[in-house]
């Protein structure tokens, strides 16, 4: 499932999976820093060092729900819902999802 999330007043799209990260799984910390996320791709470098890599077990799991986190944070909203509805995505997230 997708999220595609636009800010209101900039017109900024920007997309937002929704469970497991497979690009977190199979690139680490690099996909936080292709999505401009510089904070969590840090955080994720720094982790991976320390542990050896390790920590990417743990951040497959998170990444995306942190990402859609920060989007909201930043005053996004949800436009479209690929492959599911608003509500299965809240209810997957445990996060309020406001609607464009």
């Amino acid at each position: 499932m997708k999220l595609t999330m636009e800010h209101p007043n900039t017109g900024i799209i920007k997309k937002a999976p929704v469970g497991f990260s497979w690009t977190t799984f199979f690139f680490g910390c690099f996909p936080a820093l292709f999505r401009g996320d510089m904070k969590w791709f840090f955080i994720q470098l720094l982790c991976a060092a320390v542990t050896g890599n390790a920590s990417t077990l743990v951040f497959m799991f998170i990444y995306n729900k942190l990402y859609t986190k920060k989007l909201l944070e930043k005053g996004f909203k949800v436009k479209a819902v690929e492959g599911g509805t608003l509500e299965l995505a809240s209810q997957k997230l445990g996060i309020n999802l406001p609607q464009f």
